[in-house]
């Protein structure tokens, strides 16, 4: 719970700087929060910190679509505050000071893992997005089709 808090109020503050409205504010820290949360379950299951992150990055990336619908407003409101606790912020100054330390092949790796991290984010908030949308766009398109009946 207090880590879903400390993700809510990461996120939350950083809509805040993004001059985000105020009715959008919650469900942007919630975002965050359901993807740190989403995030920690993966990691514990299975200790690898991309495919970790790819997760919680879809379902930031599906939240932030289904609120869009919601709210009436773009996708992105809630996808940038909601990657917020996922971005690879330590491990990028981890690989730094290894290269400022002279240690060069964990530099290497952690570099590697940043990247990747970083990567994993990007392709998960797409993939959900197009996704989404591309389910949103066949679902409108079955609706509205009239149907024949004998």
């Amino acid at each position: 719970m207090m880590e879903f808090l400390l993700a809510f109020l990461g996120s939350f503050a950083g809509a805040i700087l993004f001059n985000i409205e105020r009715k959008n504010l919650i469900w942007a820290g919630i975002c965050g929060g359901i993807s740190w949360i989403v995030f920690k379950i993966i990691y514990i299951q299975t200790d690898r910190v991309v495919f970790s992150t790819f997760v919680a990055a879809v379902a930031c990336g599906i939240y932030s679509e289904a609120m869009a619908r919601r709210c009436k407003t773009p996708a992105f409101v809630f996808s940038i505050p909601g990657i917020y606790p996922l971005v690879p912020g330590i491990t990028a100054y981890t690989t730094v000071r290894a290269i400022v330390d002279g240690r060069l092949v964990f530099a290497a790796n952690k570099g590697l893992e940043t990247i990747g991290t970083a990567g994993a984010i990007a392709f998960g908030v797409m993939l959900a997005s197009t996704v989404f949308k591309f389910v949103y766009k066949v679902n409108e398109k079955y609706k509205n089709k009239p149907r024949f009946t004998s």
